[in-house]
């Protein structure tokens, strides 16, 4: 249930602007409209979340939301998007289309993490499934992806229920392997704008741990960072654990890249362009008493700036080639950096004016009370890749999703609730769930105006 005082705020809302020109039609008609509509969409999160899917493997999911949508009364085109290596995609483009006027694309992502669900909600995932490396994993819809396609659905039927309310086309995105953030590029590969019309806008929404459930965050502006994933590989001369002279250590070498990989950031970049250099994996070695060869490590960067991606990367190469030659490696066994060519997304901008005027929409249907300044973190996502590098104008903006009083009682107490690709991430899903597919759907239909 909504926290007593946001129930108020919203039926203040309601009350009081209930014939804004922002809205399509009255908040108080919306909101009871969604209302009408939440038992069958918390149907939907339910199995959604008990049925999470890993990345490149979203086969039952798209089904299953494609049949939804269908049902709705769109036309829906699945296996929408092909892979750098050919591989065909699970991406769904649902279609509502009302007569003449603008193209506004809504996505959601499909895909689940290899995460062992350790929320103990009654509804908890228990899939478990092995991942493209053979490994056994719990699979978990730790990011809100489920709280997403939910949204998504409830949007479609709002949308589908009221076309005199609005005119133009409505394109409803389910696109696969966000958490790979290659998703979004496999569906621009497979033609997805040369097929189903360019939008005039693009629309998303990405539940958060740092607003309360039944509101919303929303800024102009850089929302999130890039991500860049990186492996280097040091490479040295093996030789017996107890013969150490012998060697070119490459964990020896790696273990000192570690450390000083984070001076790059502390001293080389300026302080005002943010930054963040992760060394997330280490692999190398098979025995105890035996150095080996190399030694791979897998970094991922995060920055607002393409100048200083590039920066940082150049000063990767640079720190591991330095650490190789002091400790006087052969020539033909310098460090191999290598940048991804797949895993990669930009900084995700939402457009100032777009910005401003659903923020507006946002208050007249949700209440000003409900509606905060979105602070940009430095976590990343591919949604930006949808608007062609800001050729079309973008929003993204937080869902609220946990309790108000235990968010206030965490802020007091300066620790975090648990959030996305946390085990322990169990949203407030029923005011997130209503709150999403009432703002969206009127951001929706005051751009489909």
């Amino acid at each position: 249930m909504f926290p007593a005082h946001r129930v108020f705020a919203l039926s203040l809302a309601v009350c009081s602007v209930a014939a804004s020109p922002l809205l399509a039609q009255s908040p108080a008609a919306l909101q009871s409209s969604v209302q009408s509509q939440m038992p069958s969409l918390l149907e939907t999160y339910m199995h959604l979340h008990r049925n999470p899917e890993l990345s490149h493997h979203e086969q039952q999911t798209s089904t299953y939301l494609a049949a939804e949508l269908r049902k709705a009364g769109y036309t829906v085109t699945e296996h929408v998007g092909k892979y750098e290596n050919g591989a065909q995609a699970y991406g769904i483009v649902a279609i509502l289309a009302n007569g003449p006027g603008p193209r506004v694309l809504v996505r959601t992502e499909l895909d689940a993490l290899p995460i062992v669900e350790q929320t103990g909600v009654d509804y908890a995932s228990s899939v478990r499934t092995k991942n493209d490396q053979g490994q056994e994993v719990g699979v978990m819809h730790a990011c809100g992806h489920d709280i997403h396609m939910t949204v998504l659905l409830g949007v479609a039927r709002e949308l589908a229920q009221n076309k005199a309310r609005w005119h133009g086309i409505v394109m409803l995105i389910g696109q696969p392997s966000e958490e790979t953030v290659d998703g979004a590029r496999a569906m621009l590969a497979d033609g997805l704008y040369e097929r189903f019309g360019r939008p005039d806008y693009v629309l998303a929404e990405h539940d958060s741990n740092l607003y309360p459930a039944g509101a919303i965050a929303i800024k102009g502006g850089p929302l999130s960072a890039s991500s860049t994933s990186i492996d280097v590989t040091m490479r040295g001369v093996g030789s017996h654990g107890a013969r150490p002279q012998a060697s070119k250590d490459p964990i020896y070498m790696a273990a000192e890249f570690v450390v000083l990989a984070q001076s790059i950031i502390a001293r080389q970049v300026d302080p005002q362009q943010p930054a963040v250099l992760t060394v997330g994996t280490i692999h190398g070695g098979t025995k105890r008493n035996i150095i080996p060869d190399e030694v791979t490590m897998g970094l991922t960067l995060r920055t607002y700036s393409d100048s200083v991606r590039d920066q940082i990367v150049a000063a990767v190469r640079q720190l591991a080639d330095g650490i190789a030659i002091g400790y006087g490696v052969p020539k033909d066994r310098m460090p191999i950096v290598t940048v991804s060519k797949t895993e990669f997304t930009p900084v995700n901008v939402n457009d100032p004016a777009l910005a401003e005027r659903l923020r507006k929409v946002a208050i007249t249907a949700l209440g000003a009370d409900n509606v905060e300044p979105a602070e940009p973190i430095m976590g990343s996502e591919d949604f930006g890749v949808l608007s062609l590098g800001g050729k079309i104008p973008e929003l993204m903006y937080w869902l609220g999703a946990v309790d108000t009083e235990k968010l206030a009682q965490a802020k007091a107490a300066g620790t975090t609730l648990p959030g996305p690709h946390s085990p322990f991430f169990a949203p407030v899903y029923q005011p997130t769930i209503a709150t999403g597919v009432t703002a969206m759907t009127a951001m929706a239909m005051n751009l489909l105006q």
